[in-house]
């Protein structure tokens, strides 16, 4: 009997198979058949239901929180393995655990290290990811990493736009390299913000570096969690004279009462993408899909193919 089958599959876990329907369409396969037993004290166990022998398998799983995530990832990896598949390639729209990524002070983990030391010993033998929190991260691999840029979602959206005036903003000092690529590819003016923290997630001070009188202000980062420092940026700016303040930020993980913080700043708009679901809409924030992007690049590397005309900046 003669049969076809795809050289690749696509699976999902089970917070991100919404974004992996997406990237299975545009990849033009169906999202493979996994199920995940759970046993009555949280432990859980996935299980292809298809053969998967001699493939290239893509894992599609955003590892935020809660740890569950980045387990199954971790045992779908695994299982794969033992299930002899040719290529394990674990696509990770939002890399959880990246903000972890020195030791900024005595006697805490280099996290993302260990992600990524857990993942290869689960059996990646590619991971593709999308705006790190840190570049470095990618050094933690010994196997190869596709550092995707949400720069080629947003930058045709920031220009559909059609704004005059516009200045690109980053919210800290660490962002500031982002924000001036995206300034470079416009040929816009910069600002950076200057903030202090006495604790994790709460500002203290936030001094602004640069005029945005007059300017129609983007500020521009890889994640927003509690929201706190777009709000308070967007304040400032509106308070110096900007004549609008957007953001986009390719990782909504928007914890906590972060949406109404956004909902009741001078934000006029943010816009991030579905690297993970979003909690709660609102008519201020505006998704825009990472998938198109996932599945050209997963193509290109099952074809063996460049991939650098997927990167604008």
């Amino acid at each position: 009997m003669s049969y076809f089958e795809p050289e690749a599959k696509v699976f999902a876990c089970s917070e991100s198979k919404v974004l992996a329907e997406k990237i299975a369409k545009h990849y033009g396969v169906t999202l493979g058949k996994v199920t995940f037993s759970h046993y009555s004290d949280g432990e859980f166990q996935p299980s292809f239901e298809e053969s998967i022998r001699g493939l290239r398998v893509f894992l599609v799983c955003s590892t935020f929180p809660t740890a569950d995530n980045l387990m199954e990832l971790l045992l779908m990896c695994d299982a794969a393995k033992r299930a002899s598949a040719r290529h394990i390639t674990a696509v990770i729209p939002y890399f959880g655990w990246a903000r972890q990524d020195r030791k900024d002070k005595p006697r805490v983990p280099i996290g993302a290290k260990l992600v990524a030391k857990m993942l290869e010993t689960a059996g990646a033998t590619r991971i593709m990811t999308m705006d790190l929190h840190a570049d470095q991260i990618q050094g933690f691999f010994e196997k190869p990493v596709d550092h995707l840029y949400a720069s080629t979602i947003f930058l045709p959206y920031i220009k559909s736009l059609d704004l005059e005036n516009v200045t690109m903003a980053s919210p800290d000092m660490g962002g500031s390299k982002r924000a001036y690529a995206y300034a470079k590819y416009l040929e816009s003016e910069v600002v950076v913000c200057y903030k202090q923290r006495k604790k994790a997630n709460v500002i203290d001070t936030m001094e602004l570096i640069g005029d945005v009188t007059g300017r129609n202000v983007i500020l521009v980062d890889d994640m927003i969690d509690t929201g706190g420092t777009l709000a308070k940026a967007a304040d400032v700016m509106m308070e110096r004279g900007a004549l609008s303040v957007r953001a986009i930020c390719t990782h909504a993980i928007l914890s906590g009462n972060a949406v109404e913080k956004i909902e009741n700043s001078a934000l006029t708009e943010l816009i991030v993408t579905d690297s993970i679901p979003l909690k709660k809409q609102s008519d201020k924030i505006r998704v825009l899909s990472c998938a198109e992007l996932f599945a050209d690049v997963m193509h290109m590397v099952q074809n063996n193919t460049s991939i650098s005309d997927k990167f604008i900046m």
